[in-house]
């Protein structure tokens, strides 16, 4: 276990926990679309969870590979639900700036940049 974090790692770890408190505040409400989307929101906010604690012990790799599955997800999740729909979960062309939305969008990009980065300069 490391014993000090540097400010990359603390980012990292503060993002992809933004990402899945976010996701865990929405799930009552995707539960309510549909069950399995409501399971892919708290498994997300698990998942995120999984990849700071991983982050915040050093396992390099994969906690920052379950990071960027767990971040670029959401963004796919995200634009399909606004373009062609979920299963059994109509469009919503006119959702794309909800506010929780584009936070979550914002700081699963960001996310998503900082791990390429820390993965590509620690090959």
């Amino acid at each position: 276990m490391k014993t000090k974090l540097n400010p990359i790692e603390l980012a990292g770890i503060a993002l992809i926990l933004m990402t899945g408190l976010i996701h865990l505040i929405e799930a009552p409400d995707a539960f309510g679309e549909a069950p399995y989307k409501g399971i892919l929101f708290v498994l997300n906010g698990v998942g995120a969870l999984i990849s700071a604690v991983g982050i915040f012990r050093g396992v390099r790799k994969k906690a920052w590979l379950l990071g960027i599955a767990v971040a670029g997800g959401s963004i796919l999740g995200y634009i399909a639900s606004r373009t062609v729909g979920l299963p059994g979960i109509a469009p919503e062309p006119d959702a794309w700036l909800e506010p929780l939305g584009v936070a979550s969008l914002v700081v699963e990009g960001l996310f998503v940049v900082l791990a390429t980065k820390v993965l590509r300069t620690r090959r």
